[in-house]
């Protein structure tokens, strides 16, 4: 059997005019401009109140006013903590499943996790009143984030059991699944809607469109402990993404362990996805956009795209939730609107650059 190393799997670019040296070079500046937009993160807001002069003023043993601590400490940071995790997730998902699928175009979205989470969200505030009183004031901080990442696991695991035959999982059955459950969750989604009244319109309304106003410190902790595994696991899959690029024989050829990776590759997009869309509801485009516009200035090597992807998600996410915090302050516009209008153009701008091959 070939070694990996003599076809580079293991460094698929590692060969003279490579773009791994530019990959290394863009994961530092993405470093950097995450922890500038996390500080910015902290700073703005209607408040006014400058993060910096607070913590620089605690430093010196100055006595912090309780409203600066609870602006700060128990809004502003839980807040984007909850924005790193989230962008970092979608991202990351959105370059598994393109390394997956083997198409720029493929998003979260595409295997129905997504759709599977808002219907178990949508479930749960519409459906949540039905509950005995004491069970639904116990239960209704967390109730709609428990029931949207059920929702996205039992999606994931049924697609998995309906495209897995004789041990072996079909990528292209996975799609064309994926696809079919996305449409039935929408329905059944949209008969949970009709019967809504108008105040769980209201809020289903503004879950679709994604926010993280509800952030917490128990939803971070929550969160993080979810999403930090996927997205470790994420990293240990880069030398099998980067084998199936070759195809799936190719790969198998070459020692990648074929099926293993599709797994562990599923299930890292269904928590991750499923935990991101459960604490911040709808946020479209971050998945298909983070990845296609690495892959433009970098290259394709899954080495550097994974951890790359999370590091410029996470900064994009939080720009465009302090984009939502202040634009129209101080009300705040749902980041789903945002990103909306961030990605849209750019994903238009993918579907032009693709147009010759889609229309074979």
């Amino acid at each position: 059997m070939v070694a990996m190393s003599e076809i580079g799997v293991n460094s698929p670019m590692d060969r003279p005019g490579d773009r791994s040296t530019r990959a290394r070079l863009l994961g530092v500046c993405l470093a950097v401009l995450l922890a500038l937009v996390v500080v910015f993160s902290l700073t703005t807001g209607a408040s006014g109140i400058n993060a910096v002069e607070v913590i620089a003023g605690w430093l010196r043993g100055e006595q912090m006013a309780s409203r600066d601590v609870i602006i700060l400490w128990q809004i502003r940071l839980p807040r984007t903590l909850t924005g790193i995790a989230v962008g970092a997730s979608l991202a990351v998902s959105g370059a598994l499943m393109q390394g997956l699928f083997r198409n720029p175009l493929a998003d979260p979205g595409i295997i129905g996790v997504s759709a599977g989470a808002g219907l178990g969200a949508i479930g749960a505030i519409v459906l949540g009143g039905m509950l005995p009183v004491a069970l639904r004031d116990a239960a209704s901080i967390y109730l709609v984030p428990i029931a949207a990442f059920f929702g996205a696991w039992l999606s994931m695991l049924l697609l998995y059991r309906i495209a897995t035959r004789q041990g072996r999982t079909s990528v292209a059955m996975m799609l064309l699944a994926g696809i079919a459950l996305a449409a039935l969750a929408g329905a059944f989604s949209g008969m949970m809607i009709f019967i809504a009244d108008d105040a769980q319109l209201r809020d289903l309304t503004f879950w679709g469109l994604g926010s993280l106003g509800g952030a917490t410190w128990p939803k971070v902790a929550t969160a993080y402990v979810i999403m930090t595994p996927a997205l470790i696991c994420a990293l240990f899959l880069t030398r099998g993404l980067n084998g199936l690029a070759l195809g799936e024989a190719g790969a198998f050829h070459i020692g990648i362990p074929v099926q293993r990776v599709k797994i562990l590759a599923i299930l890292c997009v269904g928590a991750a996805t499923g935990a991101a869309v459960a604490v911040s509801g709808g946020i479209g485009f971050v998945g298909i956009v983070v990845p296609h516009l690495l892959r433009l200035m970098s290259g394709p090597d899954h080495r550097f795209l994974i951890p790359n992807a999370a590091l410029l998600g996470a900064s994009l996410l939080l720009i465009a939730d302090v984009i939502a915090r202040v634009i129209m302050a101080p009300a705040e516009l749902p980041i789903g609107i945002i990103t909306a209008v961030l990605g849209g153009p750019f994903f238009l701008w993918i579907l032009l650059r693709q147009r010759g091959v889609l229309d074979m």
